[in-house]
């Protein structure tokens, strides 16, 4: 009786399940690379398929996503705080599911980047792709924390890697800042619609690490309690 009552406050981590979600996500935003690559060399064919494979990839992290929040524990004890846990959740879903928006319009369109745009807006693409590893990084990194009592040592090198994120958000805010200045500039040579979803184009991609960000400040509060 008194061991089945402590096995319900002292509910198994859900940091497993937070983790297997984060590479889900980590597995659909990468196929931006070679979804791009096709994009730039007008292979319709290949363009299309990778789009089902992100796909594909948002459909598995959706499912991890709805079990989380299902099977999280409501114990008192948890080893990070219940709506913590389900914020840094939303986030990362966030970013599977910018991606596939990003591919579904790119892929549904059939647009294409103008050369000036191309190879600025792959360094964005590349960049947004980098702060979503680092927060796959830093959530890597949790139940090692956990293991440790929220060790200090600990604590610091989470915190570094919380800042990387940052820095690399802050770079595609510039990336992404130069590509309005150029796309702005060749307003007048394109039709209206395209240019529209061009600027909407960049402000998915930057919205990537942008998610990832506040992936890494959910956890860098959960770290100052």
């Amino acid at each position: 009786m008194v061991g089945g009552y402590l096995t319900g406050i002292f509910a198994s981590s859900p940091i497993g399940p937070l983790q297997q979600h984060m590479e889900r996500v980590v597995e659909c935003v990468t196929q931006l690379q070679p979804f791009f690559a096709a994009v730039l060399a007008d292979d319709a064919e290949t363009r299309h398929a990778t789009y089902q494979r992100i796909v594909k990839h948002e459909h598995k992290a959706d499912k991890l996503k709805k079990d989380l929040r299902l099977h999280l524990p409501t114990s008192l004890f948890m080893p990070i705080d219940r709506r913590d846990m389900l914020e840094v959740l939303a986030m990362q879903d966030r970013v599977a599911g910018v991606a596939r928006d990003i591919a579904g319009m790119v892929d549904g369109r059939a647009m294409q980047i103008p050369a000036e745009l191309q190879a600025g807006y792959i360094e964005l693409v590349e960049t947004s792709i980098k702060a979503c590893e680092n927060a796959h990084d830093a959530i890597s990194e949790l139940d090692e924390l956990i293991e440790t009592g929220f060790d200090n040592a600990e604590r610091k090198r989470i915190g570094k890697m919380l800042n990387e994120i940052d820095s690399t958000e802050h770079l595609t805010d510039e990336q992404a800042s130069r590509l309005y200045g150029i796309l702005m500039g060749l307003e007048d040579a394109l039709p209206p619609v395209p240019v529209m979803f061009l600027y909407k184009l960049i402000d998915l991609t930057a919205e990537i690490a942008d998610c990832a960000q506040r992936v890494g400040s959910r956890l860098q509060l959960t770290l100052a309690r």
